[in-house]
């Protein structure tokens, strides 16, 4: 009887692939909260332009960008430390989600259907940055 067994190379090589597909899919993730943020504050008040909704933008936006700006980086530790960054974006994007919905310019189900979608992202973060420090 004959054993499939891959050796050592295919298994790393496996290894990889999945962390690529990891590494796609949170990116995917982070960049479809991205677009959810800019349509959802396109109905701020025009008073917060420069203020919350600006933010807001900005620190979503951050989370997909150092994603992919970590992965073009030559090592592993530093693409790590950009997964971090990314991380705290995320949660400062949640922070500003939850005071959005304070002053009222998002409803409570837009706001938990975002909080989850953070919630997804940041946890496939940390099973990508846990991926990357075996």
């Amino acid at each position: 009887m004959l054993v499939n067994r891959k050796t050592h190379n295919e298994q790393r090589k496996t290894h990889n692939e999945n962390r690529m597909e990891n590494k796609l899919q949170v990116w995917e993730l982070a960049h479809q909260f991205t677009l959810d943020v800019y349509q959802i504050s396109k109905n701020f008040p025009s008073s917060e332009n420069f203020g919350l909704t600006n933010q807001l933008r900005r620190s979503s936006s951050s989370v997909p960008t150092n994603i992919i700006e970590g992965q073009g980086r030559q090592y592993k530790k530093e693409f790590t430390q950009f997964l971090y960054i990314a991380k705290g974006s995320l949660e400062e994007s949640n922070y500003q989600l939850f005071l959005a919905k304070d002053l009222k310019y998002i409803s409570n189900e837009e706001y938990l259907k975002l909080y989850s979608l953070c919630t997804r992202i940041k946890m496939m973060l940390q099973k990508l940055i846990k991926s990357l420090k075996d």
